[in-house]
């Protein structure tokens, strides 16, 4: 985790102190549900609830000797509830403790994450709307394809991060169980009731079958599901690089007064934030493979997973926070040139419009091979001019074209408006009323 790229909330999620009080919530509640089926006495979970304490440097300093965290936890918690403190951690193991709390940080972590992606899909709804009918060029390739608007590339992007958001909720769904299963997961020393009590306080699910640990494949979809929208962010990221760039300007991030953007050159606008977040997402995409490998562990339970865990937990989430609340920013204050988007629409010659050409010959009874040949002929005198000469113009002149199309039907092919025509019935679909 680097300062940099954190954001205060989704840190305070992984700091030592609300780990150690995760744990100890675990720790009570089991004892509660234990007072209750009477293995322990009320008065002791009573007794843990009223001077259960602890200090992360005093748990460091325990742990440093015994080398082990839990017992390193409970020690220092005993040292503030006295005698009662024997009853805690009755049947329970360590991962009993360790996995369920992360079970809670990733669910509040994703909590955070859906309130990001709530944002940006504000954000990106807003703006669609705004250039709902601002007319752009649609590339393939990166070459000029034919005529969308900017409205439609943002009514894209938020169906995307509508899909991720589903995706996210049910990565949360799977993610939050609780396992207090005792060594083994075979509940021999600890009654299943015990769990059911603790997810229930906690929020989350019980565990099926844990196993002593819970399954790693649960949280091989979470991670994986945070590079899915890792990987969302990055296409947008770069979808504005791409607009930004000098020869092609239709869009630029905003650029602050006072703000430089080179050391060296005082004329640089540079795309620095959408460049940015390309990187912040190649390091969230870097978490999912080691939350893969993490799935294959030995037997019952193993550790080769928690060193993956300790870094992976955080530094997943926190970057990917950060990205998405840089990308609901740079998007809220895009700016979107319409006039330059024209202009880029139309410097062709009138070559997107080509296919509309191809289709009216064959209707009016020329072959798809001689109407390809016919309109690329002409098209390509077009290319080789830079968009100097007009393909409306050059098809005027070809007797071949005119002999199957009069002048009014041409023109009518180079209609901008045809190709908008669907808009409405793609934004229904998009932002269903």
């Amino acid at each position: 985790m680097i300062s940099r790229y954190s954001r205060p909330e989704m840190v305070s999620i992984w700091a030592p102190e609300t780990k150690f009080r995760i744990w100890f919530e675990i720790e009570a509640h089991a004892t509660d549900a234990l007072a209750e089926l009477g293995v322990v006495p009320k008065e002791a979970a009573a007794a843990i609830w009223e001077k259960g304490a602890f200090e992360v440097d005093r748990i460091d300093a325990i742990e440093a000797e015994v080398k082990h965290d839990v017992i390193a936890f409970l020690t220092n918690v005993a040292e503030h509830v006295g005698e009662p403190a024997r009853f805690m951690h009755q049947g329970m193991t360590s991962s009993d403790v360790l996995d369920t709390c992360l079970a809670v940080q990733l669910a509040r972590a994703s909590d955070i994450l859906l309130a990001d992606l709530d944002r940006l899909l504000e954000i990106l709804e807003r703006r669609a709307r705004e250039h709902k009918l601002t007319p752009t060029i649609g590339r393939s390739h990166g070459i000029h394809a034919e005529p969308v608007t900017f409205g439609l590339k943002l009514a894209f992007a938020y169906a995307e991060f509508a899909r991720c958001r589903d995706r996210l909720v049910a990565a949360r769904a799977e993610v939050a169980t609780c396992a207090i299963s005792g060594a083994v997961g075979t509940f021999a020393n600890i009654d299943p009731r015990v769990e059911a009590h603790v997810a229930a306080k906690l929020g989350l699910t019980i565990e099926p079958v844990s196993t002593q640990v819970i399954p790693r494949d649960r949280h091989a979809m979470y991670f994986a599901t945070l590079g899915v929208i890792a990987s969302s962010v990055e296409r947008l990221a770069t979808e504005i690089r791409h607009l930004q760039r000098t020869e092609v300007l239709e869009v630029e991030e905003y650029f602050s007064p006072g703000q430089k953007g080179s050391s060296a050159m005082p004329h640089k606008r540079n795309p620095v934030l959408t460049e940015n977040l390309t990187g912040l997402a190649r390091m969230v995409r870097g978490y999912v493979t080691p939350a893969l490998e993490n799935v294959a562990l030995w037997h019952e339970r193993d550790i080769s997973h928690s060193s993956v865990e300790r870094f992976i937990g955080p530094d997943a989430t926190i970057t990917l926070d950060f990205a998405l609340a840089r990308l609901a920013g740079v998007m809220d204050k895009l700016v979107v040139y319409p006039e330059r988007m024209q202009k880029n629409l139309d410097r062709m010659g009138g070559l997107v419009h080509s296919q509309r050409v191809l289709l009216a010959l064959t209707q009016a009874g020329v072959s798809r091979e001689d109407a390809y040949r016919l309109v690329q002929r002409n098209a390509m005198r077009v290319w080789d001019s830079d968009g100097a000469l007009s393909l409306l113009e050059l098809l005027k002149a070809d007797p071949e074209v005119t002999a199957r199309l009069s002048n009014a039907e041409l023109e009518d092919r180079f209609d901008l408006g045809y190709h908008l025509k669907h808009v409405d019935t793609i934004f229904d679909r998009v932002f269903p009323k």
